[in-house]
């Protein structure tokens, strides 16, 4: 039997769901402008020249989408994919937050997204954990969550839908198996390896996966010998202080692992300004992950031997389970989006192509 606290917030998301579209309120244009700042139910209005109103877009689906922030190239394209999904002619209403890579910025930001009623919250978690109680309160107000990109742990998986976002572990292991057949087709399996990694955000469902999947790889090598995992925060400036750091303490790099383009392109620097050579005829082996296109193109001219791809384009896939939702399907915990690995050989096939 339900309990009476179960039967109000059924009834409570009830309400929610009905809401949009339904309500008709008379106003000034100052209390109208007021309402359409707060986006309460999703309603649009417009004002006759009564003084009264007359509804428009009453159908809209209001999505609330707090970003994580803005660090790097791929982010860019990522929320670019999500405007351009989330638009009023697709039948949206978008309520878009930078977090400016602080957790607290977007735990505010999903409490704004409740007090306003949204239809969906969306978000890309920062950190994995401490998500909970603001889960809790989305869900006592009726509103599904999804994930987006990045992943989260929380007590109750319950408390969002369905995260739809890459396989970051699946990442990690592809750079692995290719480091491993490149290093068989140059002869150099039996060789001592040695390996620096630069990581991402501490805490991040990307570092987190791609750290994982490498190590698990790199774990069936004896020979490969990791010298130092450290974080740069997937900024180009922060990689550039690592890594000046890290050639004044080794001479002897194989292989830079590289967990994002923006990274790498700080590495890339430091290489050049200490007279290093790296890439397909150089002398450090570079892995990179996003695939962006500027990083593509030094594919192309062999600076990074391998990009493995983390596809930003993730508006579609969203849009996907809403509408699922809104049409009450099955929907499954996780949908990945699909991702390619670009190396010097193919990568001329895709580039021009490359919208980010």
């Amino acid at each position: 039997m339900k309990s009476a606290a179960d039967r109000e917030r059924e009834e409570d998301g009830m309400r929610h769901r009905k809401c949009r579209g339904k309500k008709r309120i008379r106003m000034t244009a100052a209390a109208m402008i007021f309402l359409l700042l707060l986006g309460g139910c999703g309603k649009q209005f417009e004002v006759d020249d009564t003084g009264g109103e007359t509804s428009s877009d009453e159908d809209l689906i209001v999505v609330g989408v707090s970003q994580l922030g803005s660090e790097s190239m791929w982010r860019t394209a990522n929320t670019t994919s999500i405007e351009e999904t989330f638009t009023r002619e697709n039948g949206y209403l978008l309520v878009f937050d930078n977090a400016r890579q602080k957790q607290e910025n977007q735990i505010k930001a999903i409490r704004s997204f409740i007090s306003q009623q949204v239809d969906y919250i969306v978000f890309s978690p920062i950190e994995e954990s401490g998500w909970d109680v603001v889960l809790e309160e989305a869900r006592d107000a009726g509103i599904p969550v999804i994930v987006m990109d990045r992943g989260l742990k929380v007590e109750d998986e319950s408390l969002y839908v369905t995260r739809v976002g890459s396989d970051f572990r699946a990442e990690g292991e592809n750079a692995g198996l290719w480091l491993e057949d490149y290093l068989e087709e140059q002869g150099r399996s039996d060789e001592e390896i040695n390996i620096v990694v630069l990581q991402g955000t501490n805490g991040a469902t990307s570092t987190i996966g791609r750290t994982e999947g490498f190590e698990e790889i790199a774990a069936r090598h004896d020979n490969w010998n990791i010298l130092e995992q450290t974080g740069a925060d997937y900024t180009t400036t922060k990689a550039r202080e690592e890594m000046r750091r890290i050639v004044k303490q080794y001479d002897d790099i194989d292989v830079l692992v590289s967990q994002n383009d923006d990274m790498t392109f700080g590495a890339l620097d430091v290489f050049e300004e200490n007279g290093i050579t790296t890439g397909v005829d150089g002398d450090v082996i570079v892995i990179s992950f996003d695939a962006v296109k500027s990083a593509l193109e030094r594919v192309q001219t062999g600076d990074i031997n391998v990009d493995i791809e983390c596809n930003p384009e993730q508006g579609p896939a969203v849009e996907s389970v809403i509408r699922m939702l809104e049409n009450g399907g099955t929907i499954e915990r996780d949908y990945y989006v699909y991702e390619k690995i670009f190396t010097q050989e193919n990568v001329g096939h895709y580039i021009n192509d490359r919208s980010y």
